[in-house]
Parts: structure tokens; sequence; C-alpha cells
């Protein structure tokens, strides 16, 4: 393992646990629908990862729905639900496990962040209306974080020295126009069918803030 991934291992078991620490246990044991949300999410992310295309190994494409998935769980519980995907789709041959930090790192915990982030200018500085949350809370994030995935996904590889930058650029960077769209699309849909059939699943949309008004 080198230092670059030792240290991407280090850091994301720090905000691994650093979420694990706030999980009221108690209540977790005797919430089923936060169970459901939590396993359910998980399994849904773990079968979507597995639907993945590349030539070389690691510089694969697949839909992330980490938005979605933020969206519906916060920010600590949707980084734990992304853990347990990643780790399961490690278990079936996902990726190499000497990249586990990496890929939790810039593969999970950048693109939650950025929903969150854009969540949170969002709902403090723009005004709360459905359009304004499907829009900015989901579908502009999910383009983003799909985008800076795949670039600081392939700026390790290259730094790294796994594979030269032509074939990086040429079989990974160069199909970042042809994922924003549908990764922004997937999880812009999801979101509008869940705040308006299921809104008590998603954890950070209220009906008081945005419909009421």
């Amino acid at each position: 393992m080198s230092s670059l991934q030792l240290l991407a291992l280090l850091i994301y078991g720090v905000l691994l646990l650093g979420a694990v620490r706030h999980v009221d246990f108690t209540n977790f044991a005797s919430n089923k629908q936060q169970q459901h949300l939590i396993f359910g999410t998980a399994a849904s992310l773990f079968v979507l990862w597995l639907f993945k295309a590349g030539i070389f190994e690691g510089l694969d494409v697949h839909f992330l729905g980490l938005s979605v998935l933020t969206l519906m769980l916060g920010f600590r519980n949707a980084i734990i639900a992304s853990f347990i995907a990643l780790l399961g789709a490690n278990v079936v041959g996902y990726g190499n496990w000497e990249n586990f930090g990496v890929n939790g790192l810039l593969g999970t915990v950048l693109p939650i962040s950025i929903t969150y982030l854009f969540y949170m200018l969002s709902f403090h500085h723009i005004p709360r209306q459905l359009f304004v949350y499907i829009f900015i809370c989901a579908f502009f994030p999910a383009a983003l974080s799909i985008a800076l995935k795949t670039l600081t996904l392939g700026a390790f590889y290259y730094v790294e020295g796994t594979y030269p930058w032509d074939i990086i650029f040429n079989n990974y960077v160069l199909l970042i126009p042809l994922l924003v769209f549908p990764e922004a699309l997937l999880n812009g849909m999801a979101i509008t069918l869940l705040v308006i059939y299921q809104p008590t699943w998603v954890y950070t949309f209220h009906d008081k803030f945005y419909l009421d008004n």
C-alpha cells in the first residue's frame, strides 16, 4: 500500500468513525424505518455500483446515486450507508482492497459532501421552493459530484503512476460529458418521486419549508 493509499484510508476511517460516533444506537435499534432506510439504500447502491463499464481496472464508470442518498439520510448516515455498499461491492470484486480508502474518500465522501454543501447553502441563501430543492440540491450536485469524482480519481491514478495520463484521459476523463447529465437526471428524478410519494423517507425535505410557503 502506497503512502497516498494509506493516507486516504486513514482520513476515510476518521470520517467514518466520526459519523458512527454520532449514531444513537439505542434509538436506531428501535427505529425500524431508519434501519430499513439505511440498509435498503445501501443495498440499492450496492446493486447500482455493480453495473459498471471500463477497459482498465479502476478506470470504470457507473452511476453514483449519492446525491439522493445524502438528501434521504443526511450527511452522517449517508457516509455509513455508502460504506456498507462499498464494503459489499469490494467483497464481490468491485475494486482493489488497497484502494478502499481512496474509493471511499473520493468516490463517496466527496460526492456526499458536495451535495450536502449545496443543500445547506440553498436552505439558508435561496428561497425555499420545491423546484429549487430538486434542481439545486439533487440535479446540479449530482452532475458536479460525478465530474469531480472522475477528475480526482483520475488524478490519483496518474500521481500513483498506475497509468499514463493519455490512457486516463482517453478512457476515463473524456467520458465526463457523457456522465454528468444521466447522473443528474437519475438523482433528480429519484428525489422528485420520493418527495411526492414518500416524503417521510427524505430527511432533508419538509413540507413546511418547500411546499407550505
